[in-house]
Protein backbone atom coordinates (compact mmCIF):
# COMPACT_ATOMS: atom_id res chain seq x y z
CA UNK A 1 0.00 0.00 0.00
CA UNK A 2 2.88 2.63 0.50
CA UNK A 3 4.14 2.21 -3.07
CA UNK A 4 0.30 3.30 -4.02
CA UNK A 5 -0.06 6.44 -1.74
CA UNK A 6 3.73 7.33 -2.89
CA UNK A 7 2.05 6.74 -6.93
CA UNK A 8 -0.34 8.52 -6.43
CA UNK A 9 0.71 11.84 -4.01
CA UNK A 10 3.05 12.26 -6.99
CA UNK A 11 0.34 12.72 -9.52
CA UNK A 12 -1.95 14.55 -7.39
CA UNK A 13 0.84 17.02 -6.17
CA UNK A 14 2.23 17.53 -9.19
CA UNK A 15 -1.20 18.25 -10.55
CA UNK A 16 -2.35 20.23 -7.68
CA UNK A 17 0.80 22.49 -8.22
CA UNK A 18 0.49 22.67 -11.70
CA UNK A 19 -3.28 24.44 -11.30
CA UNK A 20 -2.25 26.35 -8.57
CA UNK A 21 0.85 27.80 -11.28
CA UNK A 22 -1.78 28.66 -13.90
CA UNK A 23 -4.26 30.54 -11.49
CA UNK A 24 -1.78 32.32 -8.90
CA UNK A 25 0.86 33.30 -11.34
CA UNK A 26 -0.49 33.14 -14.97
CA UNK A 27 1.95 30.18 -16.07
CA UNK A 28 -0.03 28.87 -19.17
CA UNK A 29 3.14 26.62 -20.04
CA UNK A 30 3.42 24.06 -17.06
CA UNK A 31 0.12 22.36 -17.48
CA UNK A 32 1.08 21.13 -21.46
CA UNK A 33 4.52 20.54 -20.04
CA UNK A 34 3.29 17.90 -17.49
CA UNK A 35 0.87 16.50 -20.15
CA UNK A 36 4.12 16.44 -22.71
CA UNK A 37 6.18 14.34 -19.73
CA UNK A 38 3.57 11.71 -19.88
CA UNK A 39 3.95 10.84 -23.21
CA UNK A 40 7.63 11.28 -22.60
CA UNK A 41 8.21 9.20 -19.84
CA UNK A 42 6.02 6.45 -21.58
CA UNK A 43 8.15 6.01 -23.97
CA UNK A 44 11.21 6.71 -22.48
CA UNK A 45 10.08 3.31 -19.72
CA UNK A 46 9.06 1.46 -22.79
CA UNK A 47 12.64 2.36 -24.17
CA UNK A 48 14.48 1.16 -20.87
CA UNK A 49 12.66 -1.79 -21.03
CA UNK A 50 13.28 -2.48 -24.15
CA UNK A 51 16.34 -1.98 -23.95
CA UNK A 52 16.28 -4.41 -20.52
CA UNK A 53 15.46 -7.04 -22.57
CA UNK A 54 18.43 -8.29 -24.55
CA UNK A 55 20.30 -7.87 -21.39
CA UNK A 56 17.50 -9.94 -19.59
CA UNK A 57 17.48 -12.77 -21.96
CA UNK A 58 21.28 -13.31 -21.63
CA UNK A 59 21.91 -13.91 -17.87
CA UNK A 60 18.37 -15.20 -17.20
CA UNK A 61 19.71 -17.83 -20.12
CA UNK A 62 23.70 -18.19 -18.61
CA UNK A 63 21.51 -18.35 -15.34
CA UNK A 64 19.64 -21.17 -16.43
CA UNK A 65 23.06 -22.93 -17.55
CA UNK A 66 23.85 -22.42 -14.35
CA UNK A 67 21.01 -24.13 -12.59
CA UNK A 68 21.27 -27.34 -14.41
CA UNK A 69 24.87 -27.56 -14.13
CA UNK A 70 24.40 -27.19 -10.58
CA UNK A 71 26.66 -24.45 -10.21
CA UNK A 72 23.94 -22.15 -8.51
CA UNK A 73 23.42 -25.03 -5.98
CA UNK A 74 27.17 -25.29 -5.28
CA UNK A 75 27.16 -21.23 -5.08
CA UNK A 76 24.43 -21.85 -2.73
CA UNK A 77 25.66 -24.79 -0.68
CA UNK A 78 28.95 -22.87 0.17
CA UNK A 79 27.17 -19.39 1.32
CA UNK A 80 24.52 -21.08 2.98
CA UNK A 81 26.32 -20.67 6.52
CA UNK A 82 25.96 -16.65 6.58
CA UNK A 83 22.71 -16.32 3.78
CA UNK A 84 20.54 -18.90 5.95
CA UNK A 85 20.85 -17.01 8.66
CA UNK A 86 20.62 -13.80 7.32
CA UNK A 87 17.43 -15.41 4.71
CA UNK A 88 16.17 -17.93 7.60
CA UNK A 89 12.99 -18.48 5.81
CA UNK A 90 14.85 -19.62 2.44
CA UNK A 91 15.88 -23.58 2.74
CA UNK A 92 19.33 -24.59 3.28
CA UNK A 93 21.13 -24.66 -0.19
CA UNK A 94 18.14 -23.57 -2.12
CA UNK A 95 18.99 -21.76 -5.11
CA UNK A 96 17.55 -18.97 -4.58
CA UNK A 97 21.00 -18.60 -2.23
CA UNK A 98 22.98 -18.74 -5.07
CA UNK A 99 20.92 -15.95 -7.44
CA UNK A 100 21.24 -14.24 -4.02
CA UNK A 101 24.82 -14.15 -3.84
CA UNK A 102 25.08 -13.32 -7.63
CA UNK A 103 23.23 -10.13 -7.05
CA UNK A 104 24.57 -8.68 -4.51
CA UNK A 105 28.52 -8.98 -6.02
CA UNK A 106 27.23 -7.79 -9.24
CA UNK A 107 26.09 -4.87 -7.60
CA UNK A 108 28.84 -4.59 -5.32
CA UNK A 109 31.58 -4.49 -8.46
CA UNK A 110 29.00 -2.43 -10.23
CA UNK A 111 28.15 -4.57 -13.11
CA UNK A 112 24.79 -3.00 -13.35
CA UNK A 113 24.19 -5.47 -16.20
CA UNK A 114 24.55 -8.54 -14.68
CA UNK A 115 22.96 -7.39 -11.33
CA UNK A 116 19.07 -7.34 -12.58
CA UNK A 117 18.93 -10.27 -14.45
CA UNK A 118 20.16 -12.20 -10.92
CA UNK A 119 18.23 -10.12 -8.92
CA UNK A 120 14.87 -10.83 -10.47
CA UNK A 121 15.71 -14.51 -11.04
CA UNK A 122 16.16 -14.28 -7.51
CA UNK A 123 12.50 -12.99 -7.21
CA UNK A 124 10.86 -15.35 -8.95
CA UNK A 125 13.08 -18.50 -6.63
CA UNK A 126 11.95 -16.74 -3.39
CA UNK A 127 8.26 -16.58 -4.93
CA UNK A 128 8.29 -20.19 -5.35
CA UNK A 129 8.46 -20.93 -1.75
CA UNK A 130 6.58 -18.03 -1.06
CA UNK A 131 2.91 -18.83 1.19
CA UNK A 132 1.32 -16.01 -0.19
CA UNK A 133 1.60 -14.75 -3.68
CA UNK A 134 0.31 -11.73 -3.14
CA UNK A 135 2.42 -10.53 -0.23
CA UNK A 136 6.45 -9.77 0.08
CA UNK A 137 8.21 -12.77 2.41
CA UNK A 138 10.63 -11.42 4.93
CA UNK A 139 13.55 -12.68 2.85
CA UNK A 140 12.06 -10.66 -0.51
CA UNK A 141 12.12 -7.21 1.72
CA UNK A 142 15.59 -8.16 3.13
CA UNK A 143 17.07 -9.25 -0.36
CA UNK A 144 15.43 -5.79 -2.03
CA UNK A 145 16.43 -3.55 0.99
CA UNK A 146 20.20 -4.29 0.61
CA UNK A 147 19.69 -3.78 -3.56
CA UNK A 148 18.29 -0.56 -2.62
CA UNK A 149 20.67 0.62 -0.33
CA UNK A 150 23.18 0.02 -3.30
CA UNK A 151 26.97 -1.46 -1.50
CA UNK A 152 28.84 -0.77 -4.66
CA UNK A 153 33.02 -1.53 -3.65
CA UNK A 154 33.65 0.12 -7.66
CA UNK A 155 31.51 2.84 -8.29
CA UNK A 156 33.17 2.41 -12.03
CA UNK A 157 29.93 4.19 -13.51
CA UNK A 158 30.68 7.61 -11.51
CA UNK A 159 34.21 8.08 -12.41
CA UNK A 160 33.72 7.49 -15.70
CA UNK A 161 31.13 10.05 -15.95
CA UNK A 162 33.08 12.63 -13.23
CA UNK A 163 36.37 12.20 -15.97
CA UNK A 164 34.33 12.85 -18.75
CA UNK A 165 32.80 16.08 -17.59
CA UNK A 166 35.99 17.18 -15.78
CA UNK A 167 37.82 17.14 -19.49
CA UNK A 168 35.08 19.16 -20.90
CA UNK A 169 35.02 21.22 -17.97
CA UNK A 170 39.11 21.85 -18.05
CA UNK A 171 39.93 21.35 -21.99
CA UNK A 172 42.46 18.70 -21.06
CA UNK A 173 44.04 16.02 -18.62
CA UNK A 174 47.29 18.20 -18.55
CA UNK A 175 44.87 20.97 -17.50
CA UNK A 176 43.39 18.73 -14.92
CA UNK A 177 46.43 17.25 -13.68
CA UNK A 178 47.77 20.81 -13.13
CA UNK A 179 44.61 22.19 -11.60
CA UNK A 180 45.03 18.59 -8.75
CA UNK A 181 41.14 17.48 -10.39
CA UNK A 182 41.10 13.70 -10.60
CA UNK A 183 38.04 12.14 -11.02
CA UNK A 184 38.16 9.48 -8.47
CA UNK A 185 38.57 11.28 -5.52
CA UNK A 186 35.17 10.57 -4.60
CA UNK A 187 36.09 6.85 -4.33
CA UNK A 188 36.72 7.41 -0.50
CA UNK A 189 34.27 9.25 0.90
CA UNK A 190 31.61 7.15 -1.84
CA UNK A 191 32.27 4.18 -0.55
CA UNK A 192 31.91 4.61 3.26
CA UNK A 193 28.88 6.06 2.18
CA UNK A 194 27.16 3.37 0.32
CA UNK A 195 28.21 1.45 3.13
CA UNK A 196 26.62 3.34 5.77
CA UNK A 197 23.31 3.07 3.97
CA UNK A 198 23.66 -0.96 3.57
CA UNK A 199 24.50 -1.12 7.59
CA UNK A 200 21.17 0.68 7.78
CA UNK A 201 19.01 -1.04 5.59
CA UNK A 202 20.60 -4.09 7.09
CA UNK A 203 19.95 -3.15 10.78
CA UNK A 204 16.60 -1.88 10.11
CA UNK A 205 15.36 -4.80 8.30
CA UNK A 206 17.16 -7.26 10.76
CA UNK A 207 15.42 -5.59 14.02
CA UNK A 208 11.52 -5.78 11.75
CA UNK A 209 12.31 -9.56 11.59
CA UNK A 210 14.28 -10.11 14.80
CA UNK A 211 17.37 -11.61 13.26
CA UNK A 212 20.72 -11.50 15.14
CA UNK A 213 22.94 -10.04 13.71
CA UNK A 214 26.15 -10.19 16.47
CA UNK A 215 26.62 -14.05 15.06
CA UNK A 216 30.20 -15.34 14.58
CA UNK A 217 28.78 -16.22 10.93
CA UNK A 218 28.07 -12.10 9.99
CA UNK A 219 31.02 -11.05 11.82
CA UNK A 220 33.35 -12.82 9.51
CA UNK A 221 31.11 -11.65 6.69
CA UNK A 222 32.18 -8.41 7.25
CA UNK A 223 35.58 -8.79 8.34
CA UNK A 224 35.82 -10.32 4.69
CA UNK A 225 34.19 -7.58 3.17
CA UNK A 226 36.02 -5.09 5.10
CA UNK A 227 39.46 -6.98 3.97
CA UNK A 228 38.13 -6.59 -0.14
CA UNK A 229 37.73 -3.37 0.36
CA UNK A 230 41.20 -2.49 2.04
CA UNK A 231 43.21 -4.42 -0.35
CA UNK A 232 41.00 -2.42 -3.35
CA UNK A 233 41.51 0.68 -2.05
CA UNK A 234 45.66 -0.07 -1.69
CA UNK A 235 45.45 -1.08 -5.28
CA UNK A 236 44.25 2.43 -6.45
CA UNK A 237 46.00 4.15 -4.09
CA UNK A 238 48.59 3.38 -5.72
CA UNK A 239 48.07 4.00 -8.81
CA UNK A 240 49.68 7.71 -10.04
CA UNK A 241 46.89 9.01 -12.71
CA UNK A 242 43.12 8.66 -12.88
CA UNK A 243 43.27 7.30 -16.46
CA UNK A 244 45.38 4.37 -14.71
CA UNK A 245 42.56 4.28 -12.16
CA UNK A 246 39.66 4.12 -15.16
CA UNK A 247 41.61 1.44 -16.80
CA UNK A 248 42.16 -0.97 -14.07
CA UNK A 249 38.34 -0.72 -13.23
CA UNK A 250 37.04 -1.39 -16.82
CA UNK A 251 40.00 -3.77 -16.86
CA UNK A 252 38.47 -5.61 -14.01
CA UNK A 253 34.71 -4.93 -14.34
CA UNK A 254 35.72 -6.79 -18.48
CA UNK A 255 37.37 -10.10 -16.67
CA UNK A 256 34.83 -10.60 -13.49
CA UNK A 257 31.81 -10.35 -16.61
CA UNK A 258 33.64 -12.38 -18.88
CA UNK A 259 35.05 -14.83 -16.11
CA UNK A 260 31.74 -15.68 -14.87
CA UNK A 261 30.40 -16.46 -18.40
CA UNK A 262 33.11 -18.71 -19.24
CA UNK A 263 32.60 -20.45 -15.31
CA UNK A 264 28.97 -21.09 -16.27
CA UNK A 265 29.78 -22.35 -19.87
CA UNK A 266 32.61 -24.59 -18.28
CA UNK A 267 30.41 -25.81 -15.88
CA UNK A 268 27.66 -26.63 -18.45
CA UNK A 269 30.27 -28.50 -20.55
CA UNK A 270 31.63 -30.35 -17.67
CA UNK A 271 28.16 -31.63 -17.03
CA UNK A 272 27.45 -32.83 -20.12
CA UNK A 273 24.57 -30.63 -20.80
CA UNK A 274 23.28 -29.38 -23.78
CA UNK A 275 24.46 -26.02 -23.08
CA UNK A 276 22.94 -23.50 -25.87
CA UNK A 277 19.31 -25.75 -25.15
CA UNK A 278 19.81 -24.81 -22.14
CA UNK A 279 20.74 -21.39 -22.22
CA UNK A 280 17.52 -20.72 -25.16
CA UNK A 281 15.04 -22.11 -22.14
CA UNK A 282 16.23 -19.37 -19.64
CA UNK A 283 16.55 -16.84 -22.08
CA UNK A 284 12.71 -17.48 -23.04
CA UNK A 285 12.19 -16.77 -19.27
CA UNK A 286 14.09 -13.29 -19.52
CA UNK A 287 11.92 -12.11 -22.48
CA UNK A 288 8.60 -13.20 -20.49
CA UNK A 289 10.42 -11.63 -17.67
CA UNK A 290 10.93 -8.07 -19.32
CA UNK A 291 7.32 -8.08 -20.87
CA UNK A 292 5.92 -8.22 -17.07
CA UNK A 293 7.36 -5.46 -15.88
CA UNK A 294 6.83 -3.11 -18.37
CA UNK A 295 3.25 -1.78 -16.77
CA UNK A 296 5.34 -1.26 -13.54
CA UNK A 297 8.12 0.53 -14.71
CA UNK A 298 6.18 3.08 -17.14
CA UNK A 299 3.14 3.76 -14.21
CA UNK A 300 6.47 4.97 -12.02
CA UNK A 301 8.57 7.05 -14.24
CA UNK A 302 5.00 8.57 -15.75
CA UNK A 303 4.42 9.48 -12.50
CA UNK A 304 7.68 10.86 -11.28
CA UNK A 305 8.09 13.08 -14.86
CA UNK A 306 4.60 14.86 -13.80
CA UNK A 307 5.69 15.58 -10.38
CA UNK A 308 9.15 16.88 -11.39
CA UNK A 309 7.43 19.12 -14.95
CA UNK A 310 4.95 20.59 -12.13
CA UNK A 311 8.07 22.68 -10.44
CA UNK A 312 6.62 20.80 -7.58
CA UNK A 313 10.90 19.64 -6.95
CA UNK A 314 12.00 23.22 -7.79
CA UNK A 315 9.58 24.03 -4.77
CA UNK A 316 10.24 21.27 -2.31
CA UNK A 317 14.13 22.57 -2.58
CA UNK A 318 13.31 25.95 -1.54
CA UNK A 319 11.07 25.33 1.15
CA UNK A 320 14.37 22.80 2.46
CA UNK A 321 16.68 25.79 1.85
CA UNK A 322 14.73 28.37 3.71
CA UNK A 323 14.11 26.02 6.49
CA UNK A 324 17.54 25.36 6.82
CA UNK A 325 18.56 29.09 6.65
CA UNK A 326 16.25 30.00 9.01
CA UNK A 327 17.92 27.56 11.33
CA UNK A 328 21.17 29.77 10.77
CA UNK A 329 22.58 26.09 9.16
CA UNK A 330 25.29 25.94 6.36
CA UNK A 331 23.05 25.34 3.31
CA UNK A 332 25.60 24.79 0.59
CA UNK A 333 24.60 20.96 0.63
CA UNK A 334 20.44 21.88 -0.45
CA UNK A 335 21.95 22.75 -4.07
CA UNK A 336 22.41 19.20 -4.10
CA UNK A 337 18.81 18.08 -2.86
CA UNK A 338 17.26 17.52 -6.51
CA UNK A 339 19.70 14.30 -7.08
CA UNK A 340 18.67 12.92 -3.24
CA UNK A 341 15.06 13.76 -3.79
CA UNK A 342 15.47 11.61 -7.55
CA UNK A 343 17.62 9.03 -6.53
CA UNK A 344 14.68 7.23 -4.48
CA UNK A 345 12.51 7.55 -7.93
CA UNK A 346 14.27 7.31 -11.14
CA UNK A 347 18.27 6.44 -11.48
CA UNK A 348 18.59 8.33 -14.69
CA UNK A 349 16.71 11.97 -13.49
CA UNK A 350 19.06 11.88 -10.72
CA UNK A 351 22.27 11.23 -12.99
CA UNK A 352 20.59 14.51 -15.08
CA UNK A 353 20.47 16.42 -12.05
CA UNK A 354 23.72 15.15 -11.54
CA UNK A 355 25.37 16.48 -14.04
CA UNK A 356 23.34 19.53 -14.30
CA UNK A 357 25.04 20.88 -10.97
CA UNK A 358 28.34 19.78 -12.54
CA UNK A 359 27.58 22.88 -14.86
CA UNK A 360 26.56 25.12 -12.66
CA UNK A 361 28.25 24.79 -9.48
CA UNK A 362 31.77 22.88 -11.01
CA UNK A 363 32.66 19.70 -10.76
CA UNK A 364 35.25 19.76 -8.34
CA UNK A 365 32.98 22.41 -6.13
CA UNK A 366 31.85 21.43 -2.80
CA UNK A 367 28.75 20.95 -4.40
CA UNK A 368 29.90 18.83 -7.23
CA UNK A 369 31.47 16.36 -5.13
CA UNK A 370 28.35 16.05 -3.08
CA UNK A 371 26.05 15.20 -5.58
CA UNK A 372 28.38 12.83 -6.80
CA UNK A 373 28.71 10.97 -2.99
CA UNK A 374 24.70 11.72 -3.48
CA UNK A 375 24.57 9.57 -6.79
CA UNK A 376 26.74 6.52 -5.95
CA UNK A 377 25.27 6.12 -2.31
CA UNK A 378 22.02 4.49 -2.88
CA UNK A 379 19.86 2.83 -5.69
CA UNK A 380 16.57 4.25 -6.94
CA UNK A 381 14.47 2.24 -4.24
CA UNK A 382 10.75 2.71 -5.54
CA UNK A 383 12.06 1.82 -9.01
CA UNK A 384 13.37 -1.39 -7.65
CA UNK A 385 10.66 -1.97 -5.03
CA UNK A 386 8.26 -1.79 -8.34
CA UNK A 387 10.08 -4.20 -10.70
CA UNK A 388 11.43 -6.61 -8.86
CA UNK A 389 7.97 -7.02 -6.77
CA UNK A 390 6.27 -6.46 -9.90
CA UNK A 391 7.68 -9.16 -11.60
CA UNK A 392 6.52 -11.71 -9.56
CA UNK A 393 2.70 -10.19 -8.97
CA UNK A 394 3.17 -9.04 -5.60
CA UNK A 395 1.13 -6.07 -4.37
CA UNK A 396 1.70 -5.98 -0.37
CA UNK A 397 5.28 -4.40 0.35
CA UNK A 398 4.71 -4.74 4.34
CA UNK A 399 8.03 -2.96 5.64
CA UNK A 400 9.96 -2.76 2.40
CA UNK A 401 9.47 1.06 1.28
CA UNK A 402 9.79 1.76 5.28
CA UNK A 403 12.74 0.19 5.50
CA UNK A 404 14.05 1.55 1.94
CA UNK A 405 13.40 5.09 2.53
CA UNK A 406 15.35 4.90 5.96
CA UNK A 407 18.65 3.62 4.34
CA UNK A 408 17.94 6.00 1.41
CA UNK A 409 17.94 8.47 4.54
CA UNK A 410 21.12 7.20 6.03
CA UNK A 411 23.00 7.46 3.01
CA UNK A 412 22.04 11.15 2.01
CA UNK A 413 22.65 12.31 5.55
CA UNK A 414 26.16 9.91 5.06
CA UNK A 415 27.14 11.76 1.83
CA UNK A 416 26.64 15.15 3.26
CA UNK A 417 28.32 14.17 6.47
CA UNK A 418 31.64 13.05 4.47
CA UNK A 419 31.36 15.50 1.48
CA UNK A 420 31.86 18.52 4.85
CA UNK A 421 35.02 16.42 6.17
CA UNK A 422 36.50 15.63 2.59
CA UNK A 423 35.83 18.91 0.84
CA UNK A 424 34.19 21.30 2.96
Amino acid sequence: MALNYVWLALFLIGIIVGVARLLFMGDAETLPGMMNSTFEMSKYAFDLTLGLTGTLTLWMGLLKIGEDSGLVYKLAKILSPVLTKLFPDIPKNHPALGAIFMNISANMLGLDNAATPCGLKAMQELQSINDKKDTASNAMIMFLVLNTSGLTIIPVSIMAYRSQAMLTEFGSASAMAAAGATPTDVFIPLLLTTMCSTLMGLIVVSLYQKINLFRRAFLVMFAVIAALVASLFWTIHGMETSEEVQNFCNLLTSMILLGTIAIFMFSGMRRKLNVFSSFIEGAKGGFQTAVTIIPYCVAMLVAIGVFRASGSLELLQMGIRNAVDYCGINSDWVDALPVALLKPLNGAGARGMMIETWTSHGTCSFVGHLSSVIQGSTDTTFYILAIYFGSVGITKFRHSVACGLLADFAGICAAVAFSYFFWG
